[in-house]
């Protein structure tokens, strides 16, 4: 697909230390509603996912956000004005994240963004996807996580014949334009690796 129509968003349910944090977040639901891209996200109305998605729905934009029912005391889900979903577990609602999307992007976040970043990284190292994988390194947040990658280049624990790709970007407004010049390089050499009909 050379078209990016939803986003997923991996994010802190709580809204971190440094006000740029909830800047970004506000920012980048800004232009998902502009250009019409879907938000998904976790579904909670708290943190940084809360502004996210409030954002994206205050400026006309449209988000799904699904969310297990287990979490949907803690991080208590909009269940006005967006597509809500409630699964029974997290690994449906990882899945059902991925099934959704056409891109990825982590903003800053805790563990749990953690996971779910390097879960997608690990499944486009496995050939599982070639969805777009991008890290938003507000104000250096994922700096540890991007000196850690780089060890383990370095000491051969990712070689080259399964190479971790994902996209970093500092600023907000570049997002958008990387995933979607990433998308359409991918379909670009998926098109030319085709074989022609008339070859067949």
């Amino acid at each position: 697909m050379s078209k990016i129509n939803a986003v997923c968003v991996y994010c802190g349910s709580n809204a971190g230390s440094e006000p740029s944090f909830g800047e970004a977040a506000t920012q980048f639901g800004r232009i998902l509603a502009e250009n019409c891209v879907r938000l998904v996200y976790g579904g909670g109305s708290v943190g940084l996912m809360g502004i996210l998605a409030d954002t994206v729905l205050a400026h006309g934009g449209k988000a799904t956000g699904i969310i297990p029912e287990f979490l949907t005391q803690r991080e208590r889900p909009r269940r006005i004005g967006q597509e809500l979903i409630i699964t029974p577990d997290m690994h449906d609602r990882k899945r059902t994240m991925f099934e959704r999307a056409d891109a990825f992007v982590a903003l800053p976040g805790g563990i749990g963004t953690l996971e779910e970043l390097v879960e997608q990284m690990t499944w486009a190292q496995l050939g599982r996807h070639r969805k777009p994988i991008l890290i938003a390194n507000i104000n250096g947040y994922w700096d540890p996580l991007l000196t850690l990658v780089a060890h383990m280049r370095e000491r051969a624990f990712v070689p080259d014949s399964l190479s971790v790709n994902f996209l970093v970007t500092e600023k907000v407004e570049d997002i958008l334009p990387v995933l979607r010049q990433a998308a359409r390089g991918r379909a670009e050499a998926e098109e030319a690796m085709a074989i022609p009909a008339e070859r067949l």
